[in-house]
């Protein structure tokens, strides 16, 4: 299991962008979950994604487990990141 904090940027349409990360999230085979606010979901849950409503600015814990985590966690961090 591998566990990395990263800060949101989802400025613009961020619904359409945290929809679009149950996509990313799809593509591994590895268990993904978002914490954020005492809430953890499945990243690859489009109602828990879209659940979640993090901000510009705040941190959230992205932790992936499985035969891909790395890979996982460094795609869905990248994607906040970016």
């Amino acid at each position: 299991m591998i566990s990395r904090d990263v800060v949101v940027n989802v400025a613009d349409n961020a619904g359409r962008k945290l929809a679009m990360l149950v996509s990313v999230a799809g593509e591994y085979s590895s268990r993904i979950y978002i914490s954020y606010n005492d809430k953890k979901v499945n990243a690859k849950s489009i109602m828990g994604v879209m659940n979640l409503v993090p901000y510009n600015g705040d941190t959230i814990t992205v932790t992936a487990d499985g035969a891909d985590e790395d890979k996982a966690a460094n795609a869905i961090v990248k994607f906040f990141e970016n």
